[in-house]
């Protein structure tokens, strides 16, 4: 599988033939910066608020940034796949 997708890539098929791919990734992590930012600045915003639920807070921020981040490995793989 992985000389398949390293021959994918190598393969020069056209002058920007992989220009498109290279853009979608670079979405993908865009998309996936700005959300983190986002559940960092809540997550901080709603701690403020009521200090005394920071345990369970904290705990759901590192959950949905998990969730969040797995965004940026499915572009890179959809990237490299060429789909």
């Amino acid at each position: 599988m992985l000389p398949e997708i390293i021959a994918q890539v190598a393969a020069p098929t056209t002058l920007f033939g992989n220009v498109g791919n290279g853009i979608q990734a670079g979405l993908g992590c865009l998309g996936v910066g700005i959300g983190l930012g986002l559940i960092g600045c809540k997550a901080i915003e709603s701690i403020g608020r009521n200090p005394g639920a920071s345990g369970k807070i904290i705990v759901w921020t590192f959950v949905f940034m998990a969730l969040t981040e797995a965004v940026a490995f499915y572009a890179f793989f959809l990237r490299y796949t060429g789909s």
